[in-house]
Formats: structure tokens, C-alpha cells, sequence
């Protein structure tokens, strides 16, 4: 073809409307763009059927991520424990009481505490995968607990965790909690 043909050509595309759509319809782009569109389609479906896929693997991650700090927090609780009690002649224990007035949470409920005790030393404990401001929070109005429905304020209070955040570190200083971690 020589340029003189291609220039005319591409000067009618762009100037004359009915000859771009009689090339347009020889050289099927209706049909390419019906498809296109049907393809669009399926894969917008497929993308959302990817997002819920993710979202559902996200989830079962996070159960077993939860599970596993709590299977965790129990395996070095047990640990402590033994520890504890046959090197150090302590006595570890589990504390649970109905706390009626919602002293800790604002409502009615059980309480559970990990207590050490010695012959003139008491320390409330917990040990968690994961602490947060609101963990020590939590820690001191369960002393508050203890001390009401026990008659015995606590000499110590302590949390034991692998990753606290900043805010709780934060929170142990201001709240007279001791905080051992890592991270």
C-alpha cells in the first residue's frame, strides 16, 4: 500500500463518520467488544469470588493463630507453675469468683486470676499471648476484685507476654503493673 492510500485512509476515519463505521463493522469490532464485555464480567466475578476466598482463609488463620496462643499461654502457665511451686516453694493457683457488681467488665460475671503465694507475698498474675492497655486495665480492676471479696490486697501484679503493645506498656507504668516482655 503505498502512504498516499494510508493517509487517506486514516483521514476518513477520522473525518468521515459513516465510512469508520462501515471498517468498523467489516473487521468486527462489535463483536470483539460484546465479548470483551462478557469477559469482563466473569473475571469481576472471579475477583470477588477471590475476596471471599481470602477473607474465608484470613479467618481460619486467625482461629488457628488464637488457638495456638491460647494452647501457648496454657503450656507456659503449666510451666510456671511446676516451676514455681517445686523449686520456689510457692503455692501457684487459679482464683475465680463471681464479680456481681461488674467491678471488672461493667456487668456480671466470672473472674479468673493465676495467684502466687508465698508464706507473706501474694501476686496476682497473667500470662497472655498478646497485651494490650486494656489487659492491664483488666488486671488491675481484678485486683480491685480480689481485694474486696478476699480481704487481701495483692503485693504485686504482673503480666507475663511475648508482644505487648506500646499502649500497654504505657498502661503498666501509669497502673502500678509489672510488665515482662520481649517485645
Amino acid at each position: 500500500m503505498s502512504q498516499r492510500l494510508k493517509n487517506e485512509i486514516i483521514r476518513l476515519l477520522k473525518e468521515d463518520e459513516e465510512f469508520r463505521y462501515t471498517v468498523i463493522g467489516l473487521i468486527g469490532l462489535e463483536e470483539v467488544l460484546k465479548r470483551l464485555d462478557r469477559h469482563e464480567e466473569q473475571l469481576v466475578k472471579l475477583r470477588e469470588d477471590m475476596v471471599k476466598g481470602f477473607e474465608l482463609v484470613e479467618r481460619h488463620i486467625s482461629a488457628i493463630g488464637a488457638r495456638w496462643g491460647i494452647m501457648s499461654e496454657e503450656a507456659f502457665r503449666a510451666g510456671i507453675k511446676g516451676l514455681l511451686e517445686k523449686e520456689f516453694k510457692v503455692k501457684v493457683e487459679r482464683w475465680e469468683a463471681l464479680d456481681e457488681g461488674g467491678i471488672v467488665y461493667g456487668y456480671p460475671c466470672i473472674i479468673e486470676v493465676d495467684l502466687i503465694i508465698s508464706d507473706d507475698r501474694l501476686m496476682l498474675i497473667e500470662i497472655t499471648s498478646h497485651a494490650r492497655a486494656s489487659d492491664v486495665r483488666t488486671l488491675k480492676m481484678k485486683s480491685a476484685l480480689y481485694e474486696k471479696k478476699a480481704g487481701r490486697k495483692p503485693d504485686r501484679l504482673l503480666i507475663i507476654t511475648p508482644y505487648a503493645d506500646e499502649s500497654a506498656v504505657i498502661a503498666s507504668k501509669g497502673l502500678g503493673v509489672e510488665l515482662y516482655t520481649k517485645v
